[in-house]
């Protein structure tokens, strides 16, 4: 596929066709480059032709969704986060989320840390750990 500007669904289904073979390129190969180059295009058109909202999520319900989706266990968020208790409070409102937390995830995370994307850049933690109300996130495809 000859890289382009993407500029219909047409061109999108082909980039993100593409994508997927190119999926397990190495980084920094032709293939590497091929596919980040793509990924950037294809991020480029749908944040211009679908926009997401971001101040209307919650931080918890997006976290419950991504775990969900993901075929993930609130076990596995106790691991990312050192306890049962703690993953249990998140999730049921009566604990926020840190700074410190979503660090920790993120350090464990291989693909980029897809909760640190979801939750802090996003701005949904402030510095001092609260939630902002209301804040959001932006949907990712793995949680862990």
């Amino acid at each position: 596929m000859e890289i382009r500007p993407i500029r219909s669904q047409a061109d999108s289904d082909a980039a993100v066709a593409e994508i997927e073979r190119l999926w397990d390129a190495d980084p920094g190969t032709d293939d590497g480059d091929k596919l980040d180059i793509l990924a950037t295009l294809v991020e480029k058109y749908e944040n211009e032709h679908w926009p997401i909202d971001i101040s209307r999520v919650d931080p918890v319900d997006m976290l419950n969704y991504l775990i969900e989706e993901g075929g993930h266990t609130q076990a596995e968020l106790a691991e990312l986060l050192g306890s049962r208790s703690r993953a249990s409070e998140i999730l049921n409102r009566r604990r926020a989320l840190t700074v410190e937390m979503i660090h920790a995830q993120h350090r464990m995370e291989s693909s980029g840390g897809a909760f640190d994307q979801a939750l802090s850049i996003e701005g949904c933690v402030n510095e001092s750990g609260s939630q902002r109300q209301g804040a959001g996130s932006r949907i990712s495809r793995n949680l862990f």
